[in-house]
């Protein structure tokens, strides 16, 4: 497995938002008990409770299992000690299926429950901040930057006029051939770098649907001659977020629309070894469940360890060890939080997520999480202490004041091929917060938060689908169980939430009753439409 091997750590000053969620666990912690049920789910992030949702819809008998205390997986929300919500990771809503739709919208049904936002988002480049998507607004660059963008265009676009018929094979040949040498060299492999831990070159770009622009030269030429800037792009220009506990909320609410006597959470839900011909599973506390049907949502390179490879009689297991070894990669992603006193300054205004390519910055995305929802920082009267300035040099009053207060969550990739220090992380990071405009040197910060997600993103490497398209239907076909979500299928291009949802939805249909998984299967034909009309209400 490529990536990073040492454990998941987390460095936090927070209170698991889920930990208050005591109602949902369960208390199954009996050595040796076997129970029989027809679907076991293991994990409870948006995919499991997808699974979940749908079997409760049919009324057909299921557990849902994970080894955290309460639902949300990798869209669950922290909170600080001093009141600061942060997401593991950058989350909003926006959709493709009804039928998700509809689950949320059951979960948080009042109008007051949401905010809905248009996206207002920058790349920072040579100290500007260029409207996203950067290769249509390459007319807000300094000049010598602006030619050298429109220049290579100009030069993909005869490229591809030359050669109608090539498709390429990288990430990096489909950044050449789309947009050309400049917003590659300024904005794109830099930036994708970043964000993957892994260049352009290594990557594979059937994954990349919707989710690049590619850019239309006449228009980006006449914004560079008029200075225009082009429009919103893109399945989330509007999106949705929670009112109230953040991204995690949600699934905390989707949760509880399920019997509580389902839920096998905490050690009880921790598995430690799976055997596939048996049909079993045992978790941590000793106890046993023996399935008709598992859907899996675990990581799937760790599900091939927890597979006993003494039960089964052939190599079927060795061998998709062996293709997740090759095949698989992934890089871990550190989640860092800061609460700041004062009034959001008029330079931050209404942004909503900023891309960093260059390097005077370890995050490659800041959030400004306090503009999604204003209960997602402490009200103005409380009263906090100031931890520090900005600029950690500069002296500051250590007694207690009230806000106004506002917030910043970053994320920063870590991969064997691009290394972080996890002891400087926090400090690189306010100091490049400063250097990139997004703090000034004196502000007063109240909060801080970090935490390290040793999954963070499943890389779409040159072998994944070599290594999935052996692994997937190798665990259906031989102990039937369907390894689905954003590591357990390990496709990023369906693997937003929305995607992640229906994903436990269709596994379920498919287990039962033989029905084509389109979100798996035919991404790119999913992308492509809106609010698929299946519908859970």
């Amino acid at each position: 497995m490529s990536g990073i091997n040492t454990p998941v750590s987390s460095t936090t000053t927070f209170d698991s938002q889920h930990s208050r969620q005591s109602s949902l666990k369960t208390d199954t912690s009996v050595e040796d008990e076997v129970t029989q049920v027809e679907t076991l789910v293991i994990g409870a992030g948006p995919t499991g409770l997808g699974a979940a949702t749908r079997l409760h819809q049919l009324g057909r008998p299921y557990l849902i299992a994970d080894a955290a205390e309460a639902p949300g997986g990798l869209a669950s929300t922290d909170l600080t000690k001093e009141g600061f919500f942060f997401d593991v990771g950058g989350h909003v809503i926006f959709s493709h299926y009804a039928y998700f739709d509809d689950a949320i919208n059951r979960a948080l049904p009042n109008a007051d429950d949401w905010s809905t936002h248009q996206r207002i988002s920058y790349v920072r480049v040579a100290g500007r901040w260029v409207p996203y998507p950067y290769q249509n607004n390459v007319a807000q660059l300094p000049l010598d930057l602006r030619v050298k963008c429109i220049d290579g265009l100009l030069a993909a676009a005869e490229h591809r006029a030359q050669t109608p018929g090539h498709k390429p094979k990288t990430f990096d040949e489909w950044i050449m051939r789309n947009v050309g040498e400049g917003i590659a060299d300024s904005f794109m492999r830099p930036y994708n770098f970043k964000v993957w831990g892994t260049p352009t070159s290594n990557m594979q770009c059937k994954w990349l649907g919707e989710r690049v622009a590619a850019p239309n030269v006449r228009t980006v030429i006449k914004n560079a001659l008029t200075g225009e800037t082009a429009g919103n792009w893109g399945p989330n220009a509007t999106f949705k977020f929670p009112m109230k506990d953040g991204t995690g909320g949600i699934w905390t609410a989707v949760a509880a629309k399920l019997p509580t006597k389902t839920f096998k959470l905490g050690k009880s839900g921790q598995v430690k070894k799976i055997n596939g011909p048996e049909k079993l599973v045992e978790f941590d506390d000793g106890s046993k469940v023996k399935y008709q049907n598992l859907i899996s949502t675990m990581a799937l390179d760790g599900l091939l360890d927890c597979l006993d490879i003494n039960s089964s009689s052939s190599n079927t297991v060795p061998k998709m060890k062996v293709a997740a070894k090759e095949g698989l990669v992934y890089s871990s992603t550190i989640v860092l939080g800061i609460g700041i006193r004062g009034t959001r300054p008029e330079r931050i205004g209404d942004k909503c997520w900023l891309y960093f390519p260059e390097d005077d910055a370890p995050f490659y995305r800041a959030t400004i999480f306090s503009n999604y929802s204003p209960f997602n920082c402490p009200q103005s009267d409380i009263k906090l202490p100031t931890l520090r300035k900005a600029d950690s040099s500069l002296p500051y009053d250590e007694d207690v004041k009230e806000g106004p207060y506002w917030s910043i969550m970053l994320e920063v990739c870590q991969s064997s091929e691009k290394p972080v220090n996890l002891e400087t992380l926090m400090e690189d990071t306010i100091r490049g917060s400063v250097s990139t405009e997004l703090m000034l040197p004196t502000d007063e910060i109240v909060s801080l938060y970090e935490r390290r997600f040793d999954h963070g993103y499943p890389t779409p490497s040159l072998g994944r689908d070599g290594a999935i398209s052996q692994i997937l239907p190798g665990l259906k076909e031989e102990f039937n169980i369907r390894s689905r979500g954003r590591f357990g299928s390990w496709k990023y291009e369906c693997g937003n939430q929305d995607h992640s949802f229906m994903l436990g939805v269709e596994a379920v249909d498919n287990a039962l009753f033989g029905t084509p998984e389109m979100t798996l299967h035919e991404t790119d034909w999913v992308n492509g439409r809106k609010n698929l009309e299946r519908r859970l209400l």
